[in-house]
């Protein structure tokens, strides 16, 4: 891993509970889980809304950001589901587009290979993985997040 001094990148397990992980120009790396749940007399839009304030945030309190990867889901468990990810992705690609900012998707299967060994790892054994690098997520979907952070300084060139 040899990101130079300026590499920014933002990878992110979208969904009503978004993971993400953040590589700093420091080389450090901060994550968390930030939740888009639609709250009480509001339409459905506005979690996208808020997704998009978020992203904005996260480029302020960066300065820059180089790339961002993120989930590429192709099957989901339910209608809701697949609608949520269909606007938050969307919302995301046209984020990025707008501040030109390069972006990919990368299957589920291929970053849990890289993280565990396996395409099928489980949400307890991504969470290992991340913790076995020193990470302590709060929760599978920021372990996803920074497992496929790991993916991206490890394969991709920024």
């Amino acid at each position: 891993m040899n990101k130079d001094c300026n590499t920014t990148i933002l990878t992110l397990d979208l969904g009503t509970h978004t993971g993400w992980a953040l590589h700093l120009p420091d080389a450090s790396i901060t994550s968390g889980t930030q939740h888009f749940k639609p709250q009480r007399f509001e339409g459905g839009g506005m979690r996208f809304l808020r997704f998009k304030r978020w992203l904005a945030d996260l480029l302020s309190a960066s300065g820059h950001i180089n790339a961002v990867y993120f989930e590429e889901v192709r099957r989901h468990a339910g209608v809701d589901a697949a609608h949520a990810y269909g606007g938050f992705m969307g919302h995301l690609t046209a984020w990025c587009e707008q501040h030109n900012i390069p972006y990919q998707g990368v299957p589920v299967g291929t970053i849990k290979k890289h993280a565990t060994g396996k395409g099928n790892a489980g949400k307890d054994d991504m969470i290992r993985a991340m913790s076995a690098h020193g990470h302590v997520p709060c929760d599978d979907n920021e372990a996803d997040a920074l497992a496929l952070l790991h993916w991206a300084i490890e394969t991709q060139e920024v």
